[in-house]
């Protein structure tokens, strides 16, 4: 699967849920987590992320939002149980992303609301555990953005295997292609230095 994407959480109070999150991160290959305006200790954390993800994957903890700094065009996208936000399974997941997630006992804040490109929300009747949340939410960006078999049309029924990968002709730059050696025609003078662009 092409891209990239990190996890994380804003003002987390319980290490154990924030654990819960980063090991599920890990096993879907988050490539970073990180927690903003949190008190995490990564030693109560390991209780619950038995694969302790800090020490494979980097970790980032911010102090506040306007501290929060992104790999360049990386998108963040808000997961909170807001009418505005869009229902996920209507959500196209942008290939570099960084998904964050309120605390427990409250929501994201206006400040981390207003970094947000994008807002989205499981459609569930009240609040989900912020670990099964985010597990979710990683599930649905990898059956949205990997490549597997259509589902059968009825259930039990034979799957396809996913069509193989056929690779296109090869791209050359622009730029590249500007400073290449130009091909010599009949009006060429046989000798004479090839001309090249103003560099």
């Amino acid at each position: 699967m092409r891209g990239y994407f990190g996890i994380g959480i804003e003002g987390a109070s319980k290490a154990m849920n924030v654990g819960s999150l980063f090991r599920s991160a890990h096993a879907f290959g988050a490539s970073f987590v990180f927690t903003v305006a949190a008190a995490y200790k990564r030693r109560d954390g390991r209780r619950s992320d038995t694969s302790d993800t800090p020490t494979e994957v980097p970790f980032y903890s911010f102090p506040d939002v306007e501290s929060m700094v992104l790999p360049h065009r990386c998108a963040v996208v808000g997961v909170e149980l807001m009418d505005e936000a869009l229902a996920l399974p209507s959500f196209r997941h942008p290939r570099a992303a960084a998904y964050v997630l309120g605390r427990e006992r409250g929501a994201l804040s206006p400040e981390l609301l207003a970094r947000c490109d994008h807002v989205v929300r499981i459609p569930t009747a009240f609040s989900l555990n912020l670990g099964i949340a985010g597990a979710l939410v990683m599930y649905d960006r990898l059956i949205c953005l990997g490549r597997f078999a259509p589902r059968p049309v009825w259930p039990g029924g034979a799957s396809e295997r996913p069509p193989e990968h056929v690779f296109g002709d090869p791209r050359f730059r622009l730029r590249a292609a500007a400073f290449a050696e130009p091909v010599p025609t009949d009006d060429t003078p046989t000798g004479s230095p090839s001309p090249r662009p103003d560099r």
